[in-house]
């Protein structure tokens, strides 16, 4: 299989032109590891909740929220630069039909 990791659509696989970005590209690893500590949070939070510990569940919950919204806004940033080349290639293709995105 081709490295296609410099073209921002996999004009070959799929038609859905962004399928699998999340998980490809590295840089997207800081996002997903802030969306899993996250939601470990929330796990442990809940847990803290369920043996009387307020205290640890605020603090859960709290870390949760932050962690899995930073994960989240960096998968969003990340995306958008991703959006931007696409739109970018497709300026320095006029001969190639433009796809509207699907994302």
């Amino acid at each position: 299989m081709p490295d296609t990791s410099r073209d921002p659509v996999d004009h070959a696989r799929t038609y859905r032109q962004y399928a699998g970005e999340t998980m490809k590209a590295g840089k997207n690893a800081v996002g997903l590891i802030g969306v899993g500590l996250g939601v470990l949070s929330l796990v442990i939070a809940l847990f803290s909740f369920a043996n009387g510990s307020r205290t640890t569940g605020v603090i859960g919950v709290v870390l949760a929220v932050v962690l899995a919204g930073a994960g989240l806004a960096w998968i969003r940033y990340r995306h958008q630069k991703v959006v931007a080349k696409t739109e970018q290639w497709y300026r320095e293709h006029p001969e190639v039909p433009y796809e509207p995105p699907t994302a």
